[in-house]
């Protein structure tokens, strides 16, 4: 919900609190915090020069507690269908609710401009949720689908930037600022829309010849348009790259999107200022070295975050001028890296959670400056996208506040007052690029009212800025401003920040380093473990940074430039500053006896691609896990290894290694997450199909349930299939046939067989929110495997499968994926920056 104000350490303004605290088992009670900021009042009131009535609406509106507000997420078809459950399950109830004066509770609303009536929002008081148990049946279905990823916490204003990006099938995207990942996961959303029926559509064009059945065609199936992406068999080629500078949260990013199980999905851990370019296989004809460039990028980047005082109340207290100051340039830098790596016709969307215009009017302009102004790149028109958000225009005009919290009015006021008063040094880290630009300038007339601001008292939301940039022409980037800026040197230390000369002697290291693959255009470009520390975002450094940036940048040209291969690190091989070094990323030759003894285990149509699936370790050999990926990712992994480049996720686990009683059962099972990518593909022999209800809840419920001594009988349409299939891993595909409204969408779930037993691969949470979900039922799981006396193979197989499952992130582990508490994980998702 919303961005935390800065990210990583030192954070100020972005509040820590949570509005109360535990001591000694017990609650304490915290007093509340005034929200007055004088400085920020002066500010805001100077700076939007309302009336007095929108003033008293604005200022009431960021003292009152943000809406709750939620996101129905994964694939359109499964989404709409959890909306259902809220709209017919649970509102009915929640309406009879009458407050104790006899007006009725307000209910959760769609929000108006979003699409397909995913978004829902609610302003009910914590205090109405508890007392009534409508409410509390429903606050049980938001924890339940959140816990398993079908509903995402997010802040509303912060679900507008993906909308705004034009995203479509087949595009490559890049996250430049993503964690914890609310939006990314939206991105990855669209990525992958129809690629459900698409390649359903276009298995069932082969089922015959391939003895595939499939069930009753769907209407989604015949509405598919296979040219949406048509160069996979209907299923998804374009990719997200996830991005974020800070080591933990990069981890919390792949915690957050691994729920969407997608193939199409990097993990990066890079500065966004210095993201590196990513080398593609090069053209059969030619030597020439070949980048990936960005159909779309988001940058969302850090800010003060002053648009967030309503969930971040610590902001009222901690809330300085010079938090916003000192980030101007960081942003400038991610903006104008975005652009250098977007292809010309591809779309940046620039977004923040504050309100000042040096974090936001004022760095667009900077970035079309530097990028060569707006031939170059042009400002999109969004007024006609998303109907019903209320927004005002960009500012073409504003004030700035310094670090003192004095207020100017232009670049040329600061200038005369150091000359006449201060020596020459301008006040309060204050630089030309923070004011408007000059009339008869390049970019003077740029057209500032397309972006757009979203104010707190506007729809009851936070504070938000999102512009919408294009890209026209390839471009040199400029270099920043030096010499109008060398007198604020003054204002901090007169000595080179240490960061700045690692950065400096990085970037001669790697001068040094000779480039085999270099072309025209491409230059080295230092890889952030020699970087030191993060940049200091809220130092006086900051200001600091153009004149020590100037030798990385002085020839930067608009193609992405490209990082060569780091030193091993130096310390005597002192841990990295931003977590281990990732495990290695090796594909599989699809001769390997492993992939030919699970093709032939599972009957595998020869259709599904055997030359994608990958492991991470260093030997190369399967050990616990084997993961699937998409080609592109597979070109990129292949092409950029030893290049620098910190991939810490990609891929998603297909097969888990399991125990089998015998050596006819194959190893290696088809885990949860993969199980959407693979079912189709998978021979009748293997297949169970299920269409009775009752049948399902007795596999959700019951872990381990016998199936020896005609115990099979109780699985009525199934008995026999699983009686007579062989042992091991299967696929359970759940086809309603649609009468019943809470039974109505399609699954496919891995089933075990074993000697005496059956057991859905399943999380016990899953299990839950399926029985919640599908049967209203909160009844606990039934382990029928605790009668160890008569039941000892399942008891053992239920001691590994809850290992294997349990570890859910097992294989994770040995990658590095799992790092931070889940207490870190549970506050990241309740805040969903």
């Amino acid at each position: 919900m919303g961005k935390k104000s800065f990210r990583g350490k030192n954070r100020r303004g972005g509040g820590g609190g949570r509005g109360g605290g535990q001591s000694g088992g017990g609650y304490r009670d915290y007093p509340a915090i005034p929200k007055e900021n004088e400085k920020f009042q002066r500010f805001y009131d100077t700076l939007l020069q309302q009336d007095d009535e929108e003033k008293a609406a604005y200022w009431d509106a960021l003292r009152r507690e943000l809406p709750n507000s939620f996101r129905f997420c994964g694939s359109k078809g499964h989404a709409l269908n959890v909306k259902r459950l809220l709209k017919d399950r649970y509102i009915p109830e929640i309406v009879k609710i009458e407050h104790q004066d006899g007006t009725p509770v307000a209910p959760p609303n769609a929000v108006p401009w979003y699409p397909d009536e995913l978004a829902w929002w609610m302003t009910t008081p914590k205090n109405v949720i508890r007392k009534f148990p409508p409410f509390a049946a429903f606050q049980k279905f938001l924890v339940s689908e959140t816990s398993v990823g079908n509903i995402s916490r997010q802040e509303v204003v912060s679900m507008i930037p993906p909308l705004l990006m034009d995203l479509r099938p087949g595009m490559t995207v890049l996250d430049m600022c993503a964690a914890p990942g609310s939006k990314a996961a939206q991105l990855l959303e669209m990525i992958h829309v129809g690629e459900e029926a698409r390649v359903r559509k276009t298995l069932r064009a082969f089922a015959q010849e391939d003895g595939l059945d499939l069930g009753v065609e769907t209407q989604d199936e015949i509405d598919a348009d296979l040219s949406a992406d048509p160069t996979d068999a209907g299923r998804a080629t374009g990719l997200l790259i996830a991005n974020d500078s800070d080591y933990k949260r990069g981890h919390m990013l792949v915690h957050q999107l691994k729920r969407l199980s997608s193939p199409n999905l990097i993990v990066t851990n890079h500065d966004a200022t210095q993201f590196p370019s990513i080398k593609l296989p090069s053209d059969p004809n030619s030597n020439k070295a070949k980048y990936l460039k960005f159909d779309r990028i988001l940058a969302d980047v850090p800010c003060s975050g002053d648009g967030t005082l309503r969930k971040n109340a610590n902001l009222w207290k901690d809330w300085q001028p010079g938090s916003a100051l000192g980030l101007h340039v960081t942003q400038i830098r991610i903006l104008v890296r975005a652009l250098q790596m977007l292809k010309v016709g591809g779309r940046v969307v620039f977004s923040t959670c504050s309100m000042n215009p040096v974090e936001n009017e004022a760095v667009v302009v900077s970035a079309i400056e530097r990028c060569g102004g707006p031939d170059n790149v042009e400002i999109v028109d969004c007024s006609n996208e998303l109907k019903g958000l209320k927004r005002n225009p960009g500012m073409k005009s504003w004030k700035i506040m310094d670090k003192t919290a004095k207020i100017w009015n232009s670049w040329k006021e600061v200038e005369e007052y150091a000359n006449e008063h201060n020596e020459g040094v301008t006040p309060g880290r204050v630089v030309e690029t923070m004011f408007p630009r000059l009339e008869g300038s390049q970019c003077a007339d740029l057209p500032l009212e397309r972006c757009m601001r979203v104010y707190a008292h506007m729809q009851d939301t936070g504070g938000f800025f999102i512009t919408v940039l294009q890209k026209k022409a390839e471009f040199k980037a400029k270099n920043e401003n030096e010499p109008k800026q060398a007198p604020a040197k003054a204002e901090g230390s007169s000595e080179t920040p240490k960061t700045e000369k690692v950065t400096e002697e990085g970037a001669e290291k790697a001068d040094a380093e000779p480039v085999t693959a270099a072309t025209e255009g491409d230059i080295s470009m230092p890889d952030e473990t020699t970087n030191g520390n993060k940049r200091p975002l809220e130092t006086e450094e900051a200001e600091e940074q153009p004149v020590k940036k100037a030798k990385l940048e002085e020839s930067e040209p608009s193609a992405a430039t490209t990082p060569v291969s780091q030193p091993k690190q130096e310390n005597g091989g002192k841990p990295r500053r931003n977590g281990p070094v990732e495990e290695a990323f090796k594909y599989l030759d699809s001769t390997h006896p492993v992939i030919q003894n699970i093709k032939e285990f599972y009957h595998l149509s020869t259709r599904f691609p055997d030359d994608r699936y990958m492991v991470r370790n260093e030997m190369g050999e399967p050990a616990k896990a084997i993961y699937y990926t998409t080609a592109l990712m597979r070109d990129i992994l292949k092409e950029n290894e030893g290049r620098g480049i910190k991939f810490i996720h990609g891929g998603v686990r297909m097969f888990m290694k399991q125990d089998a009683p015998s050596a006819e059962v194959c190893r290696w099972r088809i885990q949860a997450e993969g199980m959407p990518i693979l079912q189709g593909y998978v021979g009748e022999p293997r297949v169970i199909h299920l269409r009775n209800k009752e049948t399902f809840r007795k596999l959700l419920i019951e872990m381990f349930p016998r199936i020896s001594d005609e115990n099979w009988k109780r699985f009525d349409e199934i008995g026999e299939r699983v009686r007579d299939i062989g042992m091991g891993c299967c696929v359970l595909r759940i086809e309603p046939d649609g009468t019943d409204p809470d039974f109505s969408e399609r699954m496919a779930l891995p089933l075990w067989k074993s000697i005496h037993s059956l057991n859905l691969m399943l999380p016990k949470e899953d299990r839950a929110a399926m029985l919640l979900r599908v049967f209203n039922d909160t009844s606990p799981l039934i382990n029928i495997s605790l009668n160890k006396q008569t039941n000892t193979d399942t008891a053992a197989q239920e001691a590994q499968v809850e290992a294997a499952d349990a570890q859910g992130n097992a294989d994770v582990e040995e990658n590095g994926e799992a790092n931070g508490t889940k207490e870190d994980e549970s506050k990241e998702v309740e805040q969903n920056a």
